[in-house]
């Protein structure tokens, strides 16, 4: 059999060329990093597919002038927090690079649609946003020819000319082993030029077959195999359930470094020379690292389910922020719709509604109630000291893990899913209307914020949707000048100041929370229309609600505990 293990310098040289469309796994950074090296001061033209790009050595090639257009689903830097990422805005606004916006879902069955040899496959997220107005190109909604009077969204198929992915696994033919979850299977199975695969480690053939389960592309699409331990830093390589294989967590303190070079336009440059380009190889970014760092890296990724009293901590901060009234407001709210409508799942997403979610799994579960948590895994449970949606802890404890089509798809929009879904929102209007693409300031300048993410996917899929922000008047506006989630399905909004429900097809105010500057109901309802930018209707019966309590505030502190999302 062939033997296809080259080095990574040669595979790129070799398989990349100018005018490619490339696909890069979220675990390629040593790929993308050889890329840079090789193209670095020319204009080869690439297009760049990738599901998340956000504190990704694949910046560099957008900041170079390396990518024409770039194919994603969310753009924002996720580490620390949510953020738009400074080089993705730089690129929209001198115009450099196309940025083709896309929802996970969508993205990935475009992506199965190319492995498939199929020219389009259908899709119910999209319908309705701005992301079907902008993507013309690849988006049609036709006649449902098996359901009279129904509508559909087409998608056309994307076939990359190359895909380069991280392997924990391979063997010398290229039968690779995927990181779990899988998200990036489908996208290489797409490629029309065949896969380079970067693995840790090279194994036998009985290896191979032993573990033939979580095998996820065959050595017969596989151009070339390239050796590249730690090729996933700084972002993380999990091996759970396999003893044999060595994975490693995320490089929290790079991830922080990374963001802050990447603020100025010139201190990235400098950094991309540090980092990459004097780095004239992958070994020797991993010796610029050393070893200590490298070995703190494996310790990482641990996780287990814990119950509520372990996780409470004591604070030293006593009164409540914003966003802590409106995380527990939101998490009563799930509470209530949870044990009203019986669902049997919720994906909650990123920052504050993700933290509203995850308050809301623990009160449930002190009634007795089970509800399976979903985000990059199903059925986790959100562990202590670690805000980020998919941490390595967190994913640690899910019972599947699995790509969007499993996480999106079936269990979120399934024909026998029952999930409610909450989020935050960037921009929201008076109709439920979202907005996390584009904002537009008071003086005419245009932020590109996170794109559609797994947010339309929700929006559109699930049985109903809560949102849970922060209430600022330049969030709560009018109306929308970008849809990025159409609003028909979010049903509640919550806030520090009390909750919406969507009633004739607009939010009415149903309830409000006490401030001891302001009880009277009348008066805060008032001062709460106050801080909108549509006219607020209260409800005939308005409802006082509940602070948060001491105890809900160490559930809640505890999972944040530098306060990134509370501060």
């Amino acid at each position: 059999m062939d033997n296809k293990v080259i080095s990574l310098e040669r595979a790129i040289e070799k398989y990349v060329k100018p005018g490619m469309c490339i696909h890069l796994s979220l675990q390629a950074g040593a790929a993308a990093s050889e890329i840079a090296r090789q193209f670095w001061g020319k204009r080869p033209d690439f297009e760049l597919v990738m599901h998340m790009i956000g504190g990704h050595h694949a910046l560099g090639l957008i900041h170079g002038g390396l990518v024409k257009k770039l194919i994603f689903a969310t753009c924002a830097d996720i580490y620390p927090r949510p953020l738009p990422n400074p080089v993705i805005q730089r690129a929209y606004n001198d115009k450099s690079c196309v940025l083709e916006n896309w929802s996970m879902l969508t993205l990935i069955k475009a992506l199965m649609a190319g492995a498939l040899n199929l020219p389009f496959i259908p899709t119910r997220s999209v319908i309705g946003s701005s992301l079907a107005e902008d993507n013309k190109h690849a988006f049609r909604m036709v006649d449902d020819v098996f359901n009279s009077g129904g509508k559909v969204g087409l998608v056309k198929s994307i076939r990359p000319d190359i895909s380069i992915v991280q392997a924990l696994a391979s063997d010398a033919q290229g039968n690779m082993i995927f990181p779990a979850p899988p998200r990036d299977a489908w996208p290489a199975k797409a490629s029309k030029g065949g896969v380079i695969v970067c693995t840790e480690k090279i194994v036998g053939e009985d290896v191979i077959r032993r573990h033939s389960m979580v095998v996820k592309i065959p050595g017969n699409l596989v151009n070339a195999v390239c050796v590249v331990p730690f090729g996933s830093h700084p972002q993380n390589m999990c091996a759970r359930g396999m003893p044999e294989f060595e994975g490693y967590g995320l490089d929290h303190g790079f991830l922080k470094d990374f963001r802050r070079a990447s603020e100025d336009a010139g201190t990235y440059s400098e950094w991309i020379r540090e980092w990459i380009l004097e780095s004239r190889s992958h070994e020797e970014y991993l010796t610029k690292l050393g070893e200590e760092k490298l070995k703190s890296l494996t310790t990482q990724g641990v996780g287990r389910p814990v119950d509520k009293g372990e996780i409470l901590v004591e604070t030293q901060r006593d009164e409540a922020t914003p966003s802590e009234y409106a995380i527990i407001n939101g998490a009563h709210i799930i509470v209530d719709r949870i044990l009203e409508k019986g669902y049997r799942s919720m994906f909650a997403g990123i920052g504050i509604s993700g933290l509203a979610g995850w308050c809301a799994y623990y009160f449930l579960k002190e009634r007795g109630y089970h509800v399976d948590l979903i985000a990059g895994g199903i059925g986790y449970e959100p562990c202590p000291g670690d805000p980020l949606l998919i941490s390595d802890a967190n994913m640690a404890t899910a019972k599947m893990l699995s790509d969007s089509l499993d996480v999106h798809g079936v269990n979120l929009g399934g024909a026998y899913s029952n999930c409610l879904g909450v989020l935050g929102a960037g921009q929201i209007d008076k109709w439920g209307n979202i907005n996390s693409t584009i904002i537009k300031t008071k003086k005419g300048r245009e932020i590109y914020l996170a794109g559609a993410g797994g947010g339309n996917d929700i929006s559109s899929l699930a049985k109903e949707v809560i949102i849970v922000a922060t209430h600022r008047p330049n969030r709560m506006i009018d109306s929308v000048n970008y849809i990025t989630c159409k609003g028909d399905n979010i049903k509640y909004l919550a806030t520090e100041d009390g909750y919406f429900k969507k009633e004739n097809g607009q939010f009415i105010l149903k309830g409000y929370l006490p401030k001891p500057h302001c009880r009277d109901p009348l008066a805060r309802s008032r001062e709460i229309a106050g801080k909108c930018n549509w006219v607020i209707e209260a409800s005939s019966t308005l409802k006082e609600l509940t602070v948060p309590g001491t105890e809900e505030l160490k559930l809640l502190r505890s999972f944040d505990p530098e306060n990134i999302f509370l501060r």
